[in-house]
């Protein structure tokens, strides 16, 4: 059964031709329409725009050398250091030297940045960063404040109609050229589909997550928009790389509240039940060691029962509830005093280093799509993104291919958009399917911290069963992009970055490269474990 064009539903089509559709309303979907403002801009959303995207749920902040002492030298020397041989460098040195600019258009879009008495841009440090440049908001709520600015610009904007409750679940395509997008209304409830033909299409649709049980991210990240470029043919880049946050707080929640790495920053150490400092013996850094080494880490302590500790009595202690007041918020629900007690941890699926391949200006491989934040692979990240580099690639690239639309395509004679509402009532989106559930189990069994040959091969033998019973066209962009992300684990035979195989535990020199791939080729691998050859 070929999954990637399942016409379950025929599109309606919608009145008129929209000049940008953009599909996501987190962090890169909305920088995006407000920088091409005045230009009309649809925005399509899942759940109401702000509500649904991992960006709101960001603690520590964006990095940004701002700081005295700081440089983009250090920043960039930073960034290739994470992302363990595979960043493309033009494009990370081009990411930080404008993130300062970007700093100051949040700042005008109403973000309240930290200051100090002096009025300049507080920072703090994070795991693997030289300096202090990560730019916060109330210690631990800048992903909320961001977004929150945000979303009242949107509103305030007369060119950006915003279409909530609209599930995007196939690209129109011609040839090799994007035309519009189709979505289902009432969060993906209706029987019916829509067709938004566009002059331009923008894929803003966010992360991976929720295909794993234990993640930070919301239900909506659930690897829709890279599998729909991917069904359309766009170049899929370093699928394999996926970075699993260390401190997941393990109280049986989902998603999993997040215990931000600016704790371990602040001085709090990770210990076993025994009451040991674990990560001393495997890294020098200890706690600040990049993300992948402190989840390999706690997952080795986890799975051999010895339990993950965030102990914060002795570097944050009484100050934690002004200091950390989400992280506070968090425990205390769970019955948690973190001024007192240990904070129990486990890692979780966090974000996604690989995506739809794009080039400076968000050019995807299809003429007439481009894409922003973390559905792209832009190769900044390489195989391990910096920490808090994440926001900031949202709205640096989102910004460059507003300019790109800008000079590309000329100012269309259309007025701005009278009636902006789409829907914006509290969107209810369903639950997980069964085969959503069985996918999960699958990923985090044989995709996730830890990974080897012939679990991936068992995870692909997997997808393809559920590819063969699967009637959503929704479910086949998630089975699409979970396709590439094991295929292409099997194909790299090493260990590097966010990609840890205990069959092949070492780098290997020949390796040292990106990963570029289409969905016929993740099909191909896939079905030498399927036991029959795919359409």
């Amino acid at each position: 059964m070929d999954s990637r064009q399942p016409e379950l539903f025929p599109p309606v089509s919608w009145t008129g031709i929209d000049d940008v559709v953009i599909v996501g309303g987190g962090l890169a979907g909305l920088f995006c329409a407000l920088k091409l403002a005045p230009r009309p801009v649809t925005v399509l959303a899942a759940a109401p725009i702000g509500k649904g995207a991992s960006s709101a749920w960001a603690q520590a902040g964006i990095a940004a050398a701002v700081s005295e002492g700081d440089t983009i030298e250090k920043h960039l020397a930073d960034t290739l250091i994470a992302g363990d041989g595979i960043v493309d460098e033009k494009i990370a040195r081009l990411m930080v030297s404008e993130a300062r600019a970007r700093i100051y258009d949040l700042l005008e879009y109403g973000v309240p940045f930290d200051r100090d008495l002096e009025g300049h841009l507080r920072t703090s440090r994070e795991a693997a960063h030289s300096e202090s440049r990560v730019v916060r908001v109330q210690g631990d709520r800048a992903g909320r404040a961001i977004m929150e600015a945000l979303v009242a610009a949107v509103r305030g904007t007369p060119s950006i109609r915003l279409m909530e409750g609209y599930v995007a679940e196939e690209l129109v395509v011609h040839g090799r050229f994007v035309t519009g997008m189709i979505a289902r209304p009432e969060g993906g409830r209706s029987p019916k589909r829509i067709q938004f033909p566009a002059r331009a299409v923008v894929m803003a649709t966010g992360g991976v997550g929720h295909l794993y049980q234990v993640t930070t991210n919301p239900d909506e990240a659930r690897g829709d928009g890279c599998g729909m470029a991917a069904r359309a043919g766009a170049i899929i880049a370093d699928p394999e790389f996926v970075q699993f946050h260390p401190t997941a707080i393990d109280v049986g929640k989902d998603p999993a509240p997040l215990a931000t790495e600016a704790l371990r920053g602040e001085g709090c150490t990770l210990v076993n039940s025994a009451g040991k400092r674990f990560m001393l013996d495997i890294d020098p850094a200890g706690e600040l060691a990049p993300r992948d080494v402190v989840a390999r880490g706690i997952f080795r302590e986890v799975i051999a029962g010895r339990g993950a500790f965030l102990d914060c009595r002795e570097a944050v202690g009484a100050h934690f509830p002004d200091e950390f007041p989400t992280v506070y918020g968090y425990c205390q629900a769970a019955g948690i005093d973190p001024v007192t007690q240990l904070i129990p941890v486990i890692p979780a699926a966090h974000y996604h280093m690989g995506g739809v391949l794009t080039d400076a200006d968000g050019r995807t491989s299809l003429d007439g799509l481009w894409a922003c934040g973390e559905v792209t692979s832009t190769g900044a990240h390489g195989a391990n993104r910096l920490a808090s580099n994440s926001l900031l690639e949202a709205v640096v690239f989102s910004g460059r291919i507003a300019s790109d639309i800008a000079g590309l395509l000329p100012m269309p004679k259309t007025n701005p958009w009278t009636d902006r509402s789409g829907e914006r009532e509290a969107v209810e989106m369903p639950g997980d399917s069964d085969s959503m559930k069985r996918l999960r189990h699958t990923m985090s069994a044989n995709v996730g911290v830890i990974r080897n040959a012939e679990g991936l091969r068992r995870a692909l033998a997997e997808i393809v069963a559920l590819e063969r019973i699967n009637r959503s066209p929704r479910f086949a962009n998630s089975l699409a992009t979970a396709k590439l992300m094991a295929a292409m684990a099997l194909k790299r035979e090493e260990s590097r970055g966010g990609h840890f195989r205990d069959d092949f535990p070492d780098e290997k020199p020949e390796w040292r490269r990106r990963t570029f791939a289409t969905l016929a080729e993740a099909d191909a691998i896939a079905a030498e474990f399927a036991g029959e050859e795919m359409a």
